[in-house]
């Protein structure tokens, strides 16, 4: 399969219209709709927006490639498209963008159109063929350009293995010898354009490289123990995690994967003159001190909360539902209903791993599966102790830096001993470490501060009630599944495992469910406003806001974050504070319109999400410019 297969000519755009980003991947997501590549818009455009936020797409050099795999696409493509004027794309380097490849990957595709998707990162390193791209005319050129291309790297890889299988001459001077690993999110661009980058600036190093590819279609290339043995030094170039463990005792350079595109010679020279630190791995557990730009300090606590979090989810979310289907089983049917008994014995049993999941997963995420006895076993002590949520976080944080500090400590034993730390010595102190602290300090200090909140949140007046809902609430508004978002559920979720009073989960879902609730009836009511692929969108975001996905948001956040987000706090506070002042109550951490029967004043709670969407969707469809304005502007 050639790049020009999926590389069609009706698909490709000479001259863009668009003057933003947003503007030039929806006039590139039109051509894909109208032939047929993709059969929903706005899922497809979901992706994107998706993949945008992780990092972007402008790869630099006035090159762009977003890119998504999902449902919406009907069959592999790429579009090409060419802006004369260039595009301010949010590019790595900081310039307009000018050629652009939007790749429409399946979801569930094999991976024949990965490797083809790969070969065009590499092409695109070449600084003469973009330039060529630049000046191409028709489609027609565009595609003998690429296939030129393609057989022009062809015959250069097969005489590289020609010359790889001949034998060395005596007398040829050993080149530094470099090894690395690609690796991003999603594996489609990043990926290959690294590696490429890297064997290119190597070559003209004068520097011998091995690059291993990390992406969609698994591990290409893969590096081996002898090739390991023999680096000067090793680059990981990546977003994402990756084997690092048979990296032990070399210099290793960890790097984002765009550095790997842009930053190639100074990890090179890094690399063959072994000015990276030496990775020390001990069984499962990495030091704190792996790569040489460390995460903030925020940074590091955020990430491990999150992984814990994300770990317990399931539990509550499961174990919620089913206990509050328990008591409407109750209502109808008495206490000694099978129904009830069994619901309550299922959900009780997940909501009995919540706190020891989190805190376990927490110290996994600090020191990987090492930590994760201690974590779980701190966590049930933080139960038993009638420490709740907080207690489980203390616990997970202690056991994990507990963890590493073990591992700096059993560092000058014989290096015959490496099983036996693993099978034996971490778990045995790092337990027994955990558990005294756990059982003699943290239990006692945060069961008092446990029950003390508990009793203040029990005991708020309506005003303060109100006032904390409305906070809540609009914190979910924030920043639509970022941190702030996280923070208050998972302030939400802690009340609720702690007492089983779901009035802040109502503040939280009710303000968590406007934001695409409120895009949504703002497209509807105000067309002018909108784009039609908005106006697409806008629909789609009434079911996701219904069913508590707040992420539908964020490509309309994206595009204008000072009239939806803005809008979206009022409304999200205003919704938060009327669940408070009228006493909802929802015993289901998810679920939006699904889990609403399960509440105590139901009517109530969609009264507050309506108040709070017309706010929301006035204030937005009132504050936004029309599309003819914007367009002008």
């Amino acid at each position: 399969m050639k790049i020009n297969d999926i590389l069609l000519k009706e698909l490709m755009i000479m001259d863009l219209q668009g003057t933003t980003k947003e503007g030039v991947i929806d006039e590139m997501i039109a051509s894909l709709s109208a032939n047929g590549i993709i059969n929903d818009v706005a899922v497809y455009k979901e992706g994107i927006m998706k993949r945008e936020s992780q990092t972007s797409t402008g790869l630099g050099d006035g090159i762009a490639m977003p890119h998504a795999k999902n449902k919406a696409v009907v069959k592999p493509a790429v579009v090409f498209a060419k802006s004369a004027a260039g595009v301010d794309y949010a590019s790595l380097d900081g310039q307009p963008a000018h050629l652009f490849f939007m790749i429409a990957a399946p979801e569930g595709a094999n991976n024949v159109h990965l490797e083809v998707l790969a070969s065009l990162s590499r092409l695109l390193i070449n600084p003469d063929f973009t330039a060529s791209l630049k000046k191409a005319q028709t489609p027609e050129e565009v595609q003998g350009l690429f296939a030129a291309a393609e057989a022009a790297r062809e015959a250069k890889e097969q005489a590289e293995a020609a010359a790889k299988a001949a034998p060395v001459a005596a007398t040829e001077t050993k080149k530094p010898f470099v090894i690395a690993v690609t690796a991003c999110p999603t594996g489609i661009a990043h990926t290959y354009m690294a590696e490429d980058s890297l064997k290119q600036m190597a070559e003209k190093m004068g520097v011998d490289i091995r690059v291993e590819t990390n992406g969609s279609d698994g591990v290409k290339n893969p590096l081996t123990a002898d090739e390991i043995r023999r680096a000067d030094g090793v680059i990981v170039a990546a977003d994402k995690k990756v084997e690092m463990a048979r990296f032990n005792g070399k210099h290793v350079l960890q790097r984002p994967v765009s550095d790997g595109i842009n930053k190639a010679e100074e990890l090179i020279t890094k690399a063959m003159r072994k000015e990276a630190p030496i990775l020390n791995v001990e069984g499962d557990i990495f030091s704190a001190s792996e790569s040489d730009e460390k995460q903030s300090i925020i940074g590091r606590v955020y990430k491990d909360l999150m992984n814990g979090i994300s770990h317990m989810l399931p539990f509550v979310v499961g174990g919620g539902i089913l206990i509050a289907i328990s008591f409407l089983f109750e209502t109808s049917f008495g206490s000694d209903s099978p129904l009830f008994i069994s619901f309550m014995a299922i959900g009780g049993a997940a909501f009995s791993f919540l706190i020891p999941i989190l805190a376990g997963y927490i110290a996994m995420s600090i020191a990987d599966r090492p930590g994760l006895l201690p974590g779980m076993a701190g966590g049930y002590l933080a139960v038993q102790a009638n420490a709740g949520f907080l207690g489980g976080l203390i616990a997970g944080f202690l056991a994990g830096y507990i963890m590493v500090y073990l591992k700096k400590a059993f560092k000058g034993l014989p290096r015959t001993l490496d099983g036996m730390k693993t099978i034996l010595l971490y778990p045995v102190f790092g337990l027994l470490i955990t558990g005294l602290l756990m059982y003699f300090l943290v239990g006692p200090v945060f069961s008092t501060i446990n029950t003390a909140m508990i009793t203040f949140l029990e005991n708020l007046g309506t005003g303060n009630a109100v006032l904390l809902g409305a906070v809540l609430g609009g914190m979910m508004a924030i920043d639509m599944g970022g941190p702030f978002n996280k923070a208050a559920y998972a302030f939400s979720i802690g009340i609720f495992t702690d007492t089983g009073d779901g009035s802040l989960m109502a503040a939280v879902m009710a303000g968590g469910m406007i934001p695409p609730l409120a895009i949504g009836i703002a497209t509807l009511l105000f067309k002018n406003k909108f784009t039609d692929i908005e106006q697409k969108s806008g629909l789609s975001n009434i079911l996701l806001g219904l069913s508590f996905i707040t992420e539908g948001a964020i490509p309309f956040a994206a595009a204008d974050p000072m009239r939806v987000i803005g809008s979206s706090i009022v409304g999200s506070a205003i919704a938060g504070g009327l669940t408070q002042l009228w006493a909802v109550s929802i015993p289901a951490p998810h679920g939006g319109l699904f889990v609403i029967t399960l509440a105590n004043r139901p009517l109530m709670f969609l009264l507050a999400l309506l108040i709070g969407t017309v706010v929301s969707a006035l204030m937005l469809g009132l504050w936004k410019q029309d599309k003819t304005q914007e367009v002008v502007k």
